[in-house]
């Protein structure tokens, strides 16, 4: 009983900032990733690739690097 009194003290915030902080790696990781992709859909586009293979290229390039991104952040 007394662990749950000292989990809800008001000074106690670190889930709140935690769940933030978790919240701002996965928007990020959703920006470089859509950044890339509608990049490589324009590329396609101008270029009438009947295959859309550089927005496959771009998409996974902005998965590597989210994810690099993600790892170097975490071990700071």
């Amino acid at each position: 009983m007394a662990e749950n009194e000292q989990n809800n003290t008001p000074g106690n915030n670190n889930g709140g900032t935690n769940y933030g902080k978790f919240i701002g790696v996965a928007f990020q990781m959703l920006v470089i990733i859509g950044i890339f992709t509608f990049a490589g859909v324009k590329i396609d586009a101008a270029a009438n690739h009947a295959t859309k293979w550089v927005t496959a290229v771009l998409a996974l390039t902005g998965v590597f690097i989210s994810l690099f991104i993600v790892i170097r952040s975490l071990k700071s």
